[in-house]
């Protein structure tokens, strides 16, 4: 006899108790149409993950318990559809042995059928490292002495695990030991590069661990920094994936299991590498204007390949119609850039004007004239024509709704090579950790897909010049990015090393990197910690960001 298990691969958002339950509503009642008896939802799906410090308010706690008997009550005609769903629940007891009665809260998922809540299970190990923070929050339920959750559909018997039980051996045993046959794995694992492989590979361990298929629920859709890729699986007891839903969009993938629990179903390939990033970053574009209700994007476009890269993202992301691109030419600025920046602009049908700042930095220059008599040039005056153009598009930003991405790239924030108050002036940060060997790779890829211009043709939409020219400020005369700075391939190398890999500075020159260039940049990287921390929230695709990952003192004398 088999049986259809449907996966809930649901965006939903953070606090929007009464949308999320609507939403699990009517993606229950499709499943039950479509002949499923079982219905997973990801980890946290009722209140949105991560919802943070609203764990702690007691009103959110109790509209999410009065939230999920809804859930329930509005899919009791649904006869037979068992559904689980993941919520946070929270209760009084004795934590431990302490005889102090305190507020337990958990991170949990509990089993609806029938109109009722039957049964909860309390997620056993909680992660506390890159974005995850749950310690702060959430209980174990392995330390307040819960019991496994294993339940029956239809002569099969399931049994529950939320997202980090699953890594680990013990969750997935108890639950076998208490009689499941299948594993279910509720998730909100946060997208990075290499992650969709992780999982999969650590679920089939598990699997093969314990000798049962298994189930894996996710997340899709943008949540401040981070993104959660979808990409919800299913892996027989062999280890052998055997279903996958698509990455970046909502899907509800139909896992049929035979009369030997073996399962079966769509198999989506994984896409390329700059193809999960480009997909990230749309979608991150997409769910941060839309779930905060920006009508739009407004973008400074310089002629450079970073400006070029968030405008072709943020098309894809929200429509031309939605995307305003400002030219502010200075002094410095080369006919080339405003060519190549007109030319992009007409290719993707985006409103695009030219607002030069030479009256405006002539003008601050004459304000200090005084200040100034017989100093050099240097990097002040670089910094006055920045924050010029930061401040015109912030007023557009303020008279008119639409929300600054600014363009800077993860190899430039992490060395400073930004102007506070200036290119670093926005509301959301796009390419924030993408570093700039990878902002090449990625307008390469997307030259190459066939892409519709404004004008009806197919074609790339960033112009070659901009992509093949050496990049450039264009704050001083003739001035480039090498200057100040080692080759992108070397900063990115020992970058990656240094912040995302924790590599010491002698380990890196041991690697083979100039002890002169290791050196520069990892003094630099700490040196603009201060920086970093007054930049807007940008997208997460690497497991190792500025912001949530990376948590340093601005005043350190640590120099290893």
């Amino acid at each position: 006899m088999s049986l259809k298990v449907a996966l809930a691969q649901i965006n939903v958002t953070v606090g929007d108790l009464a949308g999320n339950a609507g939403k699990i509503v009517e993606w229950g009642r499709r499943a039950h149409a479509a002949g499923a008896r079982l219905l997973l939802t990801p980890e946290l799906s009722l209140c949105g993950y991560p919802p943070e410090d609203l764990l702690l308010r007691p009103a959110f706690i109790e509209a999410c318990d009065e939230a999920l008997k809804g859930i329930a009550t509005a899919l009791a005609d649904c006869e037979g559809l068992h559904v689980v769903v993941g919520h946070p629940y929270q209760r009084e007891g004795d934590l431990r042995s302490r005889s102090l009665s305190v507020l337990r809260r958990f991170n949990a998922a509990s089993l609806l059928a029938g109109g009722q809540v039957l049964r909860t299970y309390c997620k056993r190990e909680l992660p506390n490292y890159q974005v995850f923070d749950e310690r702060r929050y959430f209980v174990s339920g392995r330390d307040a002495g819960e019991e496994p959750l294993v339940f029956e559909v239809e002569g099969r018997r399931f049994g529950v695990l939320i997202c980090e039980d699953a890594w680990f051996d013990e969750p997935a045993r108890a639950a076998k030991a208490a009689g499941a046959e299948v594993l279910c794995v509720l998730n909100a694992s946060p997208f990075h590069v290499g992650k969709v492989e992780e999982r999969e590979q650590r679920m089939a361990e598990r699997s093969r661990d314990v000798g049962l298929p298994l189930l894996y629920s996710h997340l899709v859709g943008g949540q401040d920094e981070v993104v959660f890729d979808g990409a919800s699986f299913a892996v027989g007891r062999d280890g052998r994936v055997a279903a996958r839903a698509p990455m970046f969009e909502e899907a509800m993938p139909l896992i049929e299991f035979d009369a030997q629990a073996t399962p079966s179903g769509e198999l989506v390939p994984v896409p390329e590498l700059e193809a999960q990033v480009w997909g990230a970053l749309v979608l991150g574009v997409r769910d941060y204007l839309g779930k905060n209700g920006f009508p739009g994007a407004l973008i400074g476009l310089s002629g450079g390949i970073d400006s070029a890269l968030v405008l072709a993202i943020a098309v894809d992301a929200l429509g031309a119609d939605k995307v305003r691109t400002v030219m502010m030419p200075s002094p410095y600025t080369a006919d080339i850039s405003w060519i190549d920046a007109r030319d992009m602009a007409e290719r993707l049908g985006v409103r695009y004007d030219e607002k030069s700042i030479v009256p405006m930095f002539e003008a601050f220059n004459a304000t200090l004239a005084d200040e100034f008599t017989g100093l050099p040039l240097d990097a002040t005056e670089e910094n006055i024509q920045a924050r010029i153009r930061g401040t015109l598009l912030m007023a557009l930003s303020n008279k008119f709704g639409s929300i600054v991405l600014t363009t800077g790239n993860k190899s430039e924030m992490a060395t400073g090579y930004c102007t506070l108050y200036g290119d670093m002036a926005g509301g959301f940060a796009v390419i924030k950790d993408v570093a700039k060997t990878l902002v090449f790779r990625l307008a390469t890829w997307k030259n190459q897909q066939p892409t519709k211009r404004a004008d009806g043709t197919i074609g790339p939409v960033i112009p070659e010049r901009i992509i093949t020219r050496p990049p450039s400020a264009e704050l001083r005369p003739d001035q480039k990015d090498q200057d100040s700075l080692p080759p992108y391939e070397v900063l990115d190398a020992i970058l990656a090393m240094y912040m995302e890999e924790d590599r010491s500075i002698s380990d890196i020159v041991a690697a083979g990197y100039a002890a002169a260039d290791v050196e520069r940049v990892t003094r630099l990287i700490k040196l603009n910690e201060y920086k970093r921390r007054q930049s807007p929230v940008g997208i997460r695709i690497t497991h190792r960001a500025f912001g949530r990952d990376w948590r340093y003192p601005i005043t350190s004398r640590f120099r290893a």
